[in-house]
């Protein structure tokens, strides 16, 4: 029988997190104190997220950089919050991670589990915390994307795209939705 890591039995500081060990293994998010894990995403959740941070990082600024999985510390405060979104738009530099007032644009993908996270929990964190703009990818054909822009203190939402996500907003962006989702086939080209 092998005996498992202590869990912590008391709600976590936002130190007491960043000093876990690191453990690619799952995803490691702290709401409000309460450490949660998830299991990686699955295949079709990691395509997306290995295509769209470098389409992204060919249309950004040189100042600003598309990263995967990288912690979004939402609220430093007690309690704190960190979030790791599938991808960040931060200003380019080599933080572990990024305090949420820095971070232009968050993207998260539905997974199975996520949805009300990801469309109630997270617009909502994400808008106290300043996130500019925020991106929520549905991979339910037709493959969609839905952008939340900071109005205020709360989002606005525009209707969901498919096809080609094109904005001007905070830069000019395209991205083909399908492509993105798409398996990629004999050739590299996608299916």
């Amino acid at each position: 029988m092998t005996t498992a890591a202590p869990w912590p039995d008391h709600l976590l500081s936002l130190d007491e997190f960043l000093a876990l060990p690191e453990d690619n293994s799952r995803i490691y998010e702290l709401h409000e104190g309460v450490l949660i894990v998830s299991p990686r995403p699955a295949k079709p959740h990691q395509r997306v997220i290995n295509k769209l941070v470098p389409i992204l990082n060919e249309q950004l600024p040189p100042e600003w950089e598309a990263f995967g999985e990288l912690d979004l510390i939402v609220q430093a405060g007690e309690p704190p919050i960190v979030r790791v979104p599938d991808v960040v738009v931060a200003p380019a530099d080599d933080a572990r991670n990024v305090p949420a007032a820095e971070a232009l644009i968050a993207v998260e993908i539905i997974s199975p589990g996520s949805y009300r996270t990801d469309t109630k929990i997270k617009p909502m964190e994400y808008s106290e915390a300043g996130i500019e703009h925020y991106w929520v990818i549905d991979l339910k054909q037709p493959v969609s994307l839905t952008a939340y822009r900071l109005d205020g203190p709360v989002y606005r939402v525009a209707d969901a795209v498919t096809g080609k996500f094109v904005t001007g907003d905070p830069f000019p962006i395209a991205v083909d939705l399908e492509e993105l989702a798409a398996r990629r086939v004999e050739g590299g080209k996608p299916e």
